[in-house]
């Protein structure tokens, strides 16, 4: 029996020929945890095509001056799910002047939204949250003598995510640490886009090491000018002193 494999070059020139569709009003995953693993180049060239009431969904809104707090600053963001205010000022600013609308979700819960979302799982049942303001306005329900909140299955219309190294058909590698939320949000979106520090040639990298199969990446470019900022930085102090 004979099978043959069709594949398609998803290489773009640039984040910018990347995201040239995203209209005013997407929902858009961004990857990252903090400023580790995050889309450099697709945030910057956001940034620069200016587009409007964005939903985003991510752990973080970046820094100040760094990351998404670039597309914070710009006023791009209507609305965001997260797990985590951080160090950006600039956000609590906004929220507390009800510029933008936030959801803060338990960060477990926050990862499993978006993994049910990407298997197709419109919701379930977790106890994370019950008896808080996190299972406000939720539908409750218990199972075995113990209660669980009900949470729906997160999608986007985009995903940028930030691998190590992918090949020209969009199969992807990440790099330690800086895999975190990539890999779930790259199945949740009907358009991811990936950015990657080293593309290669398909069949460069072994089956055995993909983390992302291409079947979920719809467009893939070479980034650059990673600045991998470090958001807090903590040093011990030299012994004796």
């Amino acid at each position: 029996m004979c099978f043959t494999i069709f594949a398609m070059n998803k290489v773009v020139s640039s984040a910018d020929e990347a995201i040239r569709d995203i209209p005013d009003g997407a929902t858009i995953m961004i990857g990252g945890f903090g400023l580790c693993g995050i889309p450099e180049n697709l945030i910057r060239a956001l940034v620069r095509k200016g587009t409007k009431n964005l939903s985003t969904i991510s752990n973080n809104v970046g820094v100040d001056g760094l990351g998404m707090g670039l597309l914070l600053a710009a006023g791009q963001i209507r609305s965001h799910i997260g797990t985590y205010v951080g160090e950006n000022r600039l956000l609590e600013q906004m929220v507390l002047e009800k510029k933008i609308d936030l959801e803060l979700v338990p960060q477990g819960t926050f990862s499993e939204r978006i993994r049910a979302g990407g298997a197709g799982i419109p919701a379930f049942y977790t106890p994370t949250g019950f008896g808080t303001i996190v299972a406000q306005n939720k539908e409750t329900r218990e199972f075995e003598g113990r209660m669980y909140v009900m949470e729906r299955g997160l999608k986007a219309d985009f995903a940028f995510v930030k691998a190590w190294k992918g090949d020209k058909w969009g199969n992807l590698v990440y790099r330690k640490t800086a895999r975190n939320f990539n890999p779930m949000m790259a199945t949740a979106a009907k358009v991811t886009i990936a950015e990657v520090e080293h593309l290669v040639e398909v069949g460069e990298i072994e089956p055995d090491q993909v983390h992302t199969p291409s079947i979920y990446v719809k467009r893939i470019f070479q980034g650059e000018l990673y600045e991998r900022k470090i958001e807090r930085r903590t040093v011990r102090k030299a012994s004796g002193s």
